[in-house]
């Protein structure tokens, strides 16, 4: 009798103890390094009380065991499902349901249906998904008109990569570039979250620069978009056969717009996942409130292309101390904002999402600032400067930080690394601020449901 109740105890304790492990392996994704996440997968209980013999069958037999979920699965599920082509749950594992919706799509396109990407196949659904997420208004006029729905986006968007383009849509997404709009001091702020309406110390620089009487033919402009720039650069890795490695590297130039748009795709997925945690707000609501990191960093990422690595990291430091915003906040807010300024073409949103990061202690950011500095875009283009920010990203993953983009190539930081020093050397070491709570800013902040 006492041996049956001993043994009743430890099935017990083995029981309960089993879907724990599990639900805190299924949240470890979401919660590593962000704060979004809390206790995702704590609603898996144990809902079958059979015996251990049929648990551990039931394991072996798994389907999610033999299908790796991968960050390049849930882009490609993302993109079939919002052009219609049903992949089922973003889950990342492309099961039969995926190669389904994959051979509508090819089917729909006249390519042969095979139920797998080929490199440009997958290349065009995904850089096409991105364009459209980013367009705006102007895509949904587009959707209006178009007989498919947003199907028909991917004959318009492969019509122009093929050189046939009727009209240049892609600047409509520069219109989140106003720079006048800066003394609008009444920034919405979300609930859960005490942050003051205060004027920002950005708009009083632009404010005292405008009045030094020196003429400024060129600020008017509208800057280059980078969502364009990296649909060009989709369709020449595809012209050549794919993406540069370091044995095939003849231009380095190529190797690095080519890991650029990579990561910038991942900081949009990245970013979308976040979102999709966060409760109680749309993502048109949680981008209207990123678009506040415009303003308040903006000259922030003006001075990369003026001031040495060090200089520009001990003001975003000093910025970081102001905003009163615990490391942590800080950490998921940037993350979100990164993809949210990428989608909406916000360099200064952008780039001032990563500057965060980057201060706040993930050095493998510093990879996105070596970017915009050598392409232009945000910054000034200043190649020689870019090489320092490149040299802290990879020294970051060197020392065994985690990958953030592209995480499935490791010989990735080589190219990189190979690919800057030929465009121009000069490397640097990087240095880490400290952050303490202080007054409040315009930054935004996200509460996340625990």
């Amino acid at each position: 009798m006492h041996f049956k109740v001993l043994t009743g105890a430890i099935l017990t304790a083995s029981l309960a103890m089993t879907p724990a492990d599990r639900a805190e392996a299924d949240a470890g994704d979401f919660i590593a390094g962000a704060i979004i996440g809390g206790v995702v997968g704590h609603s898996i209980k144990n809902q079958r009380r059979t015996t251990t013999r049929s648990r551990t069958v039931t394991r072996k037999k798994s389907t999610r065991s033999s299908i790796p979920s991968t960050q390049e699965g849930r882009n490609i599920q993302a993109s079939l499902n919002y052009f219609g082509f049903n992949a089922g749950a973003v889950d990342g594992q492309l099961g039969r349901q995926t190669r389904n919706a994959v051979s509508q799509y090819q089917a729909y396109l006249g390519y042969p249906v095979t139920g797998q990407l080929s490199a440009f196949e997958n290349n065009l659904l995904i850089s096409s998904y991105n364009r459209a997420q980013a367009g705006g208004y102007a895509v949904q006029q587009q959707v209006a008109s178009t007989p498919d729905g947003t199907r028909g986006l991917l004959k318009t968007y492969r019509s122009e990569m093929a050189g046939h383009s009727p009209a240049a849509a892609a600047p409509t997404t520069t219109i989140v570039v106003a720079p006048q709009a800066v003394p609008q001091t009444t920034t919405p702020t979300f609930a859960a979250t005490a942050a003051a309406a205060a004027p920002l110390a950005g708009a009083a620089t632009s404010a005292a620069a405008s009045t030094t009487g020196l003429p400024n033919f060129l600020g008017a402009g509208t800057q280059a978009s980078l969502a364009s720039h990296c649909n060009t650069v989709s369709l020449i890795t595809n012209t050549n056969g794919g993406f540069t490695t370091l044995a095939s590297m003849s231009d380095p130039n190529v190797a690095l717009n080519e890991q650029f748009c990579l990561a910038r795709t991942y900081a949009i997925a990245r970013s979308e996942e976040l979102v999709g945690q966060i409760q109680g707000f749309t993502p048109d609501q949680i981008a209207t409130q990123c678009a506040g990191f415009g303003p308040a960093m903006k000259d922030k990422v003006a001075s990369l292309s003026l001031k040495p690595r060090d200089a520009v990291v001990a003001d975003v430091s000093s910025f970081v101390l102001s905003t009163g915003m615990s490391p942590a906040q800080l950490q998921g807010t940037a993350k979100i904002c990164l993809g949210v300024g990428y989608r909406t073409d916000n360099m200064d949103v952008a780039v001032g999402s990563a500057l965060l990061l980057y201060a706040i202690g993930e050095g493998v950011y510093g990879e996105l600032m070596g970017h915009h500095l050598s392409q232009g875009f945000g910054p000034a283009k200043r190649v020689d400067m870019a090489a320092s920010w490149y040299e802290a990203g990879l020294a970051a993953a060197d020392s065994g930080a985690a990958a953030v983009f592209v995480p499935g190539q490791p010989e990735r930081t080589e190219l990189i690394r190979q690919a800057s020093l030929r465009s121009s050397g000069l490397p640097a070491a990087g240095t880490l601020p400290q952050a303490q709570p202080a007054s409040s800013t315009g930054l935004p902040t996200f509460s996340i449901s625990e």
